[in-house]
């Protein structure tokens, strides 16, 4: 039975796990992405989010037991300097996990997980929806008064000009289709 196992042991031993884990954590702050299963990508979501926390408070005793977990000078030097300082006021959530698909050998769930301040083209997309709501909110007030200021006058104007304008598009359209069934029909014949 397996009550209260929340571990994935993902079909390894302890110590292969562990071992297994801390070098893909070692992988994710050095290329601040990878590309690995989603039961593994789980995995060490659980097992490098406490060691990111720990990294915020840059003391010796916390570098210590980040390397205890690590065990590369290289991995937790780029963890204190770089990813720490991204990632300050940010309350956890430190990692993002895209689905990719399935693996062609043993159709897999695939995944890439990867740091979330990282990701330049998320963030240039996020800057510019931002941008663009702000416009957005500021110009709905601006053209509700103005139409709510004289709503009966703009409203008979513009009902003509649309209907002349709309008629020969219309025509047009019509008459392009019955152009080209008269040249099928005579290379049919």
């Amino acid at each position: 039975m397996r009550h209260g196992d929340k571990q994935n042991n993902l079909g390894r031993k302890s110590a292969h796990r562990d071992a297994m884990l801390a070098n893909m954590a070692c992988s994710l702050i050095m290329h601040k992405r990878i590309n690995t299963t989603v039961a593994k990508a789980k995995a060490l979501r659980t097992y490098i989010e406490p060691l990111i926390t720990k990294a915020k408070e840059d003391t010796t005793h916390s570098r210590r037991v980040v390397f205890g977990y690590l065990s590369d000078k290289a991995a937790v030097t780029e963890l204190f300097r770089e990813v720490a300082q991204k990632i300050a006021d940010r309350p956890g959530g430190y990692t993002r996990i895209l689905k990719t698909g399935t693996r062609l050998g043993d159709s897999a769930e695939m995944c890439l997980i990867e740091l979330v301040d990282f990701n330049e083209n998320m963030l240039a997309a996020k800057a510019e929806s931002k941008a663009a709501k702000t416009r957005r909110s500021r110009r709905s007030p601006k053209k509700k008064t103005e139409t709510e200021a004289a709503p009966a006058t703009p409203s008979v104007e513009a009902k003509p000009t649309e209907s002349t304008v709309s008629e020969p598009v219309v025509n047009e359209a019509e008459s392009k289709p019955a152009e080209t069934t008269d040249s099928n029909t005579e290379e049919k014949a």
